[in-house]
């Protein structure tokens, strides 16, 4: 079975960035909340099968994997 591919989206508030990732097929994920200082918090995540809805309610935008990665890096 072919494994899923990460979704990744984001949204600049006005003085920080949430970067989220979601895996599809169980709906897990990591969400990142860039601060202003740079410190980067990482939070596991559940989502229910409505995330891709909220997501889009909540005004974010698909983002680079790149990105992510590499702000996730900095979260160690």
């Amino acid at each position: 079975m072919a494994k899923a591919i990460a979704q990744y989206f984001k949204r600049v508030f006005e003085d920080y960035q949430v970067l989220v990732m979601v895996n599809p097929s169980d709906f897990t994920g990591i969400e990142l909340i860039l601060h202003p200082d740079g410190k980067v918090e990482k939070t596991e995540m559940e989502f229910d099968e409505e995330i891709f809805e909220d997501l889009a309610e909540d005004e974010f935008q698909t983002c680079s994997p790149l990105e992510f990665q590499l702000l996730l890096a900095k979260s160690k």
